[in-house]
């Protein structure tokens, strides 16, 4: 009872009074029976800007939902999408100086009113304490004012508001502040399901947008997980991530995004590949999608040069961790130069490029001199770029393996999983781990990685930074879900049979109800209440599969945002959103700028009645407080602390 005490004298200093404390409780009581917040999930952006903050401003298509809730037939369809459009990209089309129409006055004022209405529409379920919070600090009066006018006696004063923002030439700035206070109301809480990056132009670009977002976490994919190892200097990563970039022509994230130098890169293929063609190295995308940057011929050789360093670098690798069990895969020395083949799991294939200048046969995994000198020059630039260090930092201050929200369980690949259907054990220096322990193992790893002082353990921070490699595609890593990588394969061999990549058991398992039942139960989650929203596998809806497995307890969202999957999926990805009345999925559409994108919204579980803030995990805590607060009021109200004047 003494701690509980001081405890509670502790929270006296901020509710000094009776008065104080139960004016909270009221205020949080209140908080706890409004709806609850909408949340989005999206996953696998994969560098897609464009497409990705199309989706963030039109909040996936429910602010041109909002739109036509909010104005029907009064406005047609035209006028209705040219309002959506304003909405999502204000400052680019009032910024425009052919757009005319923004110098009418009585063009602003009608769209001030317009903007008005949807916002009071966007912000009924909120307090006003929380909007005004959203609202830009310079017009928060004036869109308080507006937003709460519901008074004939205040008319006039509404009037002369709207007349003073025109007359004093605010009228633009005003409509791209409330423009940007809907996109920040539309979405509470946003949930990214990994793998922001690799394959897209520009996921530096989303990095900016989530980091100046209120409230976002990041379950890590595999794709991050590279990034994040080249990041702390990891060759094999680097190599890996120069590898992607230049197999899709996407330089401009690497050069113009994070200013690394590619140039002695460039240099060296040049040098080492100037005569060869390096076909089976040729762009992964069509000829409209590629950056006119780098030449698709010298691309290609880049490409060929810095895969050649990759294999050596993962070969060393495998070397240095036997535990990992990766010794099949060290190819480079199954290679019959002579002959131009190489031995895969007993049986022989011949290779489709046979030109190997920078590979010794004797000792295939050792790095020329020059190749030394350019991975010295790239983990340098890699580790020393400063945007970069900034967003893989937001990677672990708001990110994770895994994270449980009010009762949705959200993973980025697998919980690896046996034949039998039981959880797939990994074994460490703790002992075998699987399920959730596994998970939380990767995520210390990770950590570790990141913030371990390299000179006080050189050992341990070796270790953990090599992890990240086995995180991007272990086949018992969460975050890639299956048994091999063919990398190699997919270079050097025609035969298709040898790409193939199984994925693990989980993938097979997961589209029963039983299996989410499982995962639940490992988790602690309630299988009545839970979900669990999965990314990494695209959904391949043109030939007919879902987005929802085990009998809808489990969502997978990644269908395809990624330009290079359009074909394989026949969409553009989907966005979930949860809000306090149901569970949607948006499909995504092959987004093309200045056309209609909006996507097709379907409501695929209804709640049984309004969710609250009160049975959120926020509003778990809330009521913790509130609960806190009851036990100072009644300290005050038995004399045990004393009121401050």
């Amino acid at each position: 009872m003494a701690r509980d005490l001081d405890y509670l004298k502790l929270l006296s200093v901020q509710f000094p009074t009776a008065t104080a404390a139960a004016a909270e409780i009221i205020n949080l009581r209140a908080i706890c029976g409004l709806p609850k917040g909408t949340e989005y999930f999206f996953s696998d952006l994969h560098g897609e800007s464009e497409a990705f903050i199309y989706l963030m401003r039109s909040s996936s298509g429910v602010v041109r939902a909002k739109i036509d809730e909010t104005f029907g037939n009064l406005l047609s369809e035209e006028e209705q999408l040219r309002l959506a459009n304003l909405i999502y990209y204000p400052r680019e089309i009032l910024g425009n100086p052919h757009c005319r129409e923004k110098e009418n006055p009585e063009w602003q004022k009608i769209t001030i009113n317009r903007l008005v209405a949807i916002c009071k529409v966007i912000s009924s379920k909120y307090t006003r304490s929380k909007i005004r919070k959203k609202m830009p600090k310079d017009y928060a009066y004036a869109i308080d004012e507006l937003l709460h006018y519901d008074d004939e006696d205040k008319k006039l004063y509404h009037q002369e508001i709207l007349r003073s923002i025109i007359d004093i030439r605010m009228g633009e700035d005003f409509i791209i502040a409330l423009s940007e206070l809907i996109q920040n109301m539309t979405i509470d809480s946003l949930h990214i399901i990994g793998d922001v990056f690799d394959r897209g132009p520009h996921a530096e670009l989303i990095m900016e947008e989530l980091i100046n977002f209120h409230d976002v976490d990041i379950q890590w994919g595999n794709h991050d997980a590279d990034w994040m190892g080249a990041a702390c200097g990891n060759p094999a990563c680097i190599a890996n991530v120069l590898r992607i970039a230049t197999s899709y022509n996407s330089f401009d994230v690497l050069e113009d995004g994070y200013g690394i130098n590619i140039r002695p890169l460039s240099m060296y293929a040049q040098e080492v590949y100037g005569d060869d063609p390096c076909l089976c190295f040729r762009t992964h995308l069509l000829d409209e999608n590629i950056s006119d940057s780098v030449n698709p011929d010298l691309a290609a050789r880049m490409c060929k040069a810095i895969s050649i360093i990759m294999l050596k670098e993962e070969g060393k690798l495998i070397r240095r961790h036997p535990e990992y069990h990766l010794d099949h895969r060290l190819l480079l020395d199954k290679i019959d130069f002579e002959r131009g083949t190489v031995e895969i799991e007993g049986e022989e294939y011949v290779l489709r490029d046979r030109n190997f200048p920078s590979i010794d046969p004797k000792d295939p995994y050792r790095l020329t001199e020059k190749e030394e000198e350019l991975m010295e020059t790239l983990i340098y630039s890699f580790t020393h770029s400063r945007l970069l260090k900034k967003h893989i930092h937001f990677f672990f201050t708001n990110g994770s393996m895994y994270k449980v929200v009010n009762n949705n369980i959200l993973y980025h690949g697998c919980i690896p999983m046996e034949e039998d259907g039981e959880f797939m054990a990994f074994e460490t220096e703790r002992g075998a781990l699987s399920g959730k322990a596994l998970m939380d193992y990767f995520n210390e790893k990770a950590i570790e990685a990141y913030f371990m002082d390299g000179e006080i353990d050189p050992n341990g921070k070796l270790y953990a930074t090599d992890f990240f490699w086995y995180m991007w595609c272990g086949p018992k890593s969460p975050l890639f879900g299956k048994e091999k990588i063919t990398t190699f394969e997919h270079c050097f061999i025609e035969d298709p049979k040898t790409h193939k990549e199984p994925f693990n058991p989980y993938y097979s398992f997961s589209k029963e109800e039983k299996c989410a039942d499982k995962i639940f139960a490992e988790f602690g989650v309630k299988p009545e209440l839970g979900h669990i929203v999965n990314g990494h596998v695209p959904v391949k809806t043109g030939k007919g599969e879902s987005p929802i497995r085990a009998n809808g307890k489990l969502f997978v969202i990644d269908g395809g945002i990624s330009k290079a999957y359009h074909s394989k999926t026949g969409i553009a990805g989907y966005t979930l959103i949860y809000n306090s009345r149901h569970l949607a999925l948006a499909e995504h559409k092959d987004f093309k700028k200045g056309e209609e994108n909006t996507p097709e919204i379907q409501i695929v579980e209804q709640m049984k009645s309004r969710i609250r803030v009160g049975e959120t995990d926020n509003g778990k805590q809330l009521l913790q407080q509130v609960s806190d607060l009851e036990e100072l009021l009644q300290a005050y109200r038995d004399g045990d602390i004393r009121e401050k004047a």
